[in-house]
């Protein structure tokens, strides 16, 4: 990938999420893996709504600037996916409310609701707290991660993988609408389950850990 390319690219998705109310602020972060050895990330303390190409920071695996700018004090958190999933070109992390919701309450969200759970989400892990901006946020996702691409982060936010970072904005989106709509049916009634079959054909043919 053409690095100015990914930095505008960055920059797109850093406008999407703020736009969208998935972060706020300084909020979220996002990375994108160049190649074996380089990955761009926002910087530490900006508006997402606000970025530009040049303020996105060129950082080597072990999370050092290898330019102008500070990384996220998240960039650990998005190394340890990079580094237990070969698979994975970009990370998203963000704090959307409805999904937030359920990770402050340590609810799972159900995977029997909404086909698009099954689909595109896969099964949604909920990794315990640990204190943002620390390398223990590796220690707490490292466990999942093989069997993950869609995470809530217990009393924090969620992550999402993905092998553009147009793959991993879109998860983080459906993620929130499924918390939304799941929520939502909550307070009119008791969701209704998926039936049986459609499970296990869902199953069969998108209950996949691969990106």
């Amino acid at each position: 990938m053409d690095e100015a390319i990914a930095r505008s690219e960055i920059c797109r998705i850093g406008h999407l999420l703020w736009g969208r109310g998935h972060i706020g602020a300084a909020e979220g972060n996002v990375s994108w893996r160049l190649d074996t050895t380089t990955l761009l990330c926002t910087p530490a303390g900006r508006n997402k709504g606000e970025l530009t190409p040049a303020e996105i920071v060129l950082i080597d695996r072990q999370g050092r600037s290898l330019g102008e700018g500070r990384p996220s004090s998240e960039v650990q958190l998005h190394l340890e996916c990079y580094d237990g999933r070969p698979d994975c070109l970009a990370v998203v992390h963000a704090h959307p409310p409805y999904a937030t919701a359920f990770a402050l309450a340590g609810e799972p969200i159900p995977e029997n609701l909404l086909p698009e759970a099954a689909v595109f989400l896969g099964r949604i892990a909920m990794v315990p707290f640990a204190m943002p901006g620390t390398t223990a946020m590796r220690d707490a996702i490292r466990p999942y991660l093989t069997k993950h691409k869609t995470f809530l982060l217990q009393n924090h936010g969620a992550v999402t993988l993905g092998k553009t970072l147009e793959d991993a904005f879109a998860r983080m989106d459906t993620l929130e609408r499924v918390a939304a709509a799941i929520y939502r049916a909550n307070k009119i009634g008791e969701p209704l389950s998926l039936p049986a079959s459609a499970m296990t054909e869902l199953r069969e043919k998108y209950f996949n850990p691969d990106l």
